[in-house]
């Protein structure tokens, strides 16, 4: 009996040596910390963009790798980047702010198509006027830890007018059809066609105040009688509020309740809202 508890007693402090050696052995690796990258670029104040040659190289953005550092030594891990494009002191955190994403690389190179379409149809910037942007570099690890921002480069930009997503009505008129109107499905329109005549603000961007009846379908056509130009959603599984739209696609559907509704339809981004009146 004594043999057997001597050697539980063996067993017993073996196995504590043991586990105080692994403990031991563990060495917590901490972040110690990087150097914020450098960014450059092969233009300085001004990005021209001319619409001649759409193709020919833009600017090409470069910046040093942060070095992330870790109590083991430098870090192995893949370092990834963001190229933040935003408007001239909204210090980035405009809405509108186009960010790029870059794996690895240390440069990127825009088109001037590639870029201005950054400009105009993401950041929104008033095509045909000079304005400033600011851009900047973001790196982290992983899935977005241990940020670091580099210097901030700004720029001078004229941005041209893309073409749409989406090409307008060749009528320069559009007009809602369907269940969610007065007039319903009827083309030619039965009722006063003005009442479901958008107004055309610029060659691309449409709007009409309409009564909508909560829940009804409907499409956008180009001409009062036709069906060869129309317009709505890729798919019925769509937001009422608006969203996405395509030529010849599927029914629109209204929000559900009744009453008076603003319609944008951008053929520029090719999207429309739904707003209430």
């Amino acid at each position: 009996m004594k043999k057997i508890f001597l050697k539980l007693i063996i067993i017993i402090v073996s196995g504590s040596l043991l586990f105080t050696s692994c403990a031991k052995d563990e060495t917590k690796v901490i972040y110690e910390g990087g150097t914020s990258p450098v960014l450059t670029a092969n233009m300085t104040d001004s990005i021209p963009l001319p619409v001649t040659d759409t193709t020919e190289n833009a600017v090409t953005f470069s910046w040093t790798n942060p070095n992330y550092e870790f109590s083991d030594g430098i870090s192995s891990l893949n370092v990834n980047y963001y190229l933040q494009i935003d408007t001239s002191g909204a210090n980035f955190s405009s809405p509108n702010m186009q960010t790029v994403s870059i794996n690895s690389d240390l440069s990127t190179t825009f088109t001037v198509s590639s870029l201005n379409k950054l400009l105009a149809n993401g950041l929104l910037l008033q095509t045909g006027t000079p304005q400033t942007i600011d851009t900047r570099v973001e790196s982290f690890l992983g899935t977005g830890s241990v940020p670091l921002y580099s210097n901030k480069l700004s720029f001078s930009v004229t941005p041209y007018a893309p073409p749409p997503k989406i090409a307008p009505p060749p009528s320069g008129t559009l007009y809602i059809v369907g269940s969610a109107v007065n007039g319903g499905w009827n083309n030619p329109i039965t009722v006063d066609p003005s009442t479901q005549q958008f107004v055309q603000e610029s060659p691309t961007l449409y709007k009409i105040t309409i009564q909508l009846i909560g829940g009804g379908e409907y499409k956008f056509i180009g001409v009062d009688g036709s069906w060869t130009d129309q317009w709505s959603v890729a798919t019925t599984d769509t937001e009422p509020n608006g969203g996405p739209f395509v030529f010849n696609g599927n029914n629109c559907i209204a929000p559900v309740n009744n009453g008076s509704y603003d319609i944008v339809v951008d053929f520029q981004l090719g999207t429309f809202t739904v707003t209430p009146h």
